[in-house]
């Protein structure tokens, strides 16, 4: 691919002018035509807009989350990089915490997750070039194009919900496919969902569809990038969760609303040189955990960045109304910051604990786990943040109320807090809502149980790939003859 005329990392005005390319964009039955400038949209566009140029901002962020090309001389998003040290690593993932803690860890989908992915997907080249010759450049030629261009990136895996109880090989539409294979390419049909951030995004990645390795099934099996304006793409959103003239604040919802949407692709051509692999499910299953080495680490940092503001919000929620001493909120408060000290140390462990890839790059340890474990607690939190502020979630003056004198005196006096007046308070109580109460806090939530993949599933993988054979020797070892305290005591 050519990079020809490439900048490097972009600015936040290139990113809305990335945006209006022609896509096709719908939203409750009406086409987008301005996608930078919709109403429902603009909000998260400027805060992303806002955020790549935050990393000029200072020279100190500059060398956090930047790095120069060896080949063109362009600053460069360190999330593209590919670690050969421990140095290395983590600049990478410093890059990570600063996009984190930047948006408070409401971003699942910042453009630090999927440079990740793409990272990932030049590191399995050489496996893919094994499928079918060309695949493996063609993922170093996408790492590269990526990088020089700072595309942002979604991902569409699901398959669309029509009957999880049949198979696509019975009903090909339950799964997007390969209807017409070509010299220069393939022809796409069908659909995939949830593409979080593809209204924002420049092009979709898909690398989880078909895995099955039933015979017959190898036209549901594809990875391959494409622009969001490809030619018979269709983009479907869902309802936007923020809502700025509803006159109550949406401090979160307003501006990290991501989106998710739904991708129909009617007959799409996908030319060759960006496919990655095709028609290989084993290989493809493989893949998987290889290309999120890294992503999965920069799920882990953002959220215990997530974690940490939810904490402070809830501790905030407790002291406000004066319940912050009761031995029983503080022991959920005490919870709270025990998972976040947990899931910190595991993210120290996993860096530790990296190792070399086939490809010769560093890549932090194996914490499937400890993703699974995040999925089950981010309910916790929400229930915790509930149970503390109670009521008080639901009903909270909005700014015109409080701006009304003939309504403040008795906001002051009967909406005020412990130590804290009624027009904070209010501000602090919609910042729990949103965490814990509205459509965007209960999309927030079920994204963390779901977005790493199934929880179920992958502790049944997880089961059955955990190396226990040290102690099952022992095991097998005390049982093979009767129990003693002599026997045991040996063990």
């Amino acid at each position: 691919m050519d990079i020809s005329g490439s900048t490097g990392a972009m600015t936040g005005e290139q990113f809305k002018r990335s945006l209006n390319d022609g896509r096709d964009v719908w939203l409750d039955g009406r086409r987008i035509e301005n996608v930078a400038e919709h109403p429902a949209l603009k909000p998260t566009v400027d805060e992303f807009a806002r955020l790549l140029d935050l990393r000029f901002a200072t020279a100190e962020a500059r060398a956090t989350t930047l790095f120069e090309s060896p080949e063109t001389g362009n600053q460069i998003s360190y999330a593209f990089s590919l670690p050969k040290t421990q140095q290395e690593l983590r600049a990478k993932f410093a890059a990570s915490a600063w996009w984190m803690n930047e948006s408070l860890g409401q971003l699942g989908r910042s453009p630090d997750f999927m440079s990740n992915v793409v990272a990932g997907l030049v590191d399995y080249a050489d496996e893919l070039e094994e499928n079918r010759p060309g695949f493996g450049d063609n993922a170093r030629n996408y790492h590269r194009y990526a990088m020089e261009n700072d595309l942002v990136l979604t991902h569409a895996l699901g398959d669309p919900q029509i009957d999880r109880s049949a198979s696509p090989l019975d009903d090909p539409d339950l799964a997007l496919r390969i209807v017409e294979e070509r010299e220069d390419g393939v022809v796409l049909r069908g659909a995939k969902q949830l593409a979080t951030l593809a209204p924002f995004s420049n092009e979709v990645l898909v690398y989880l569809n078909g895995v099955t390795a039933a015979r017959g099934a190898e036209d549901f099996v594809i990875w391959f990038a494409l622009p969001m304006n490809a030619p018979g793409l269709k983009i479907l959103l869902r309802e936007p969760l923020g809502n700025p003239e509803s006159g109550h604040s949406h401090p979160l919802s307003n501006k990290y609303d991501e989106q998710d949407a739904m991708l129909f692709f009617e007959d799409v051509f996908l030319p060759r040189e960006r496919i990655f692999l095709q028609g290989d499910s084993l290989r493809a299953l493989k893949g998987l955990g290889r290309i999120n080495a890294w992503s999965l680490q920069s799920t882990h940092i953002r959220f215990l960045a997530r974690m940490k503001f939810f904490t402070s919000v809830a501790k905030k929620l407790a002291h406000a109304i004066g319940v912050d001493s009761f031995r029983g909120i503080q022991e959920q408060l005490g919870e709270l910051v025990s998972y976040a000290q947990t899931l910190e140390l595991g993210i120290k462990g996993a860096e530790a604990d990296s190792s070399f890839t086939p490809a010769g790059n560093l890549v932090p340890g194996h914490s499937n786990g400890l993703g699974f474990w995040s999925a089950d607690i981010s309910a916790r939190m929400v229930q915790i943040m509930r149970q503390i502020a109670a009521s008080g979630l639901i009903m909270q003056p909005t700014e015109g109320d409080l701006a009304s004198p003939e309504l403040r005196p008795f906001l002051d006096l009967y909406m005020r807090g412990h130590d804290i007046g009624a027009a904070e308070k209010a501000r602090l109580f919609r910042l729990g809502w949103e965490l814990a109460g509205s459509g965007f806090g209960m999309r927030q939530e079920l994204y963390e149980y779901l977005h790493r993949g199934d929880p179920g599933a992958g502790r049944t993988r997880l089961l059955r790939s955990y190396d226990m054979s040290d102690v099952d020797a022992r095991v097998d070892e005390l049982i093979s003859a009767p129990l003693n305290d002599r026997a045991l005591a040996g063990a």
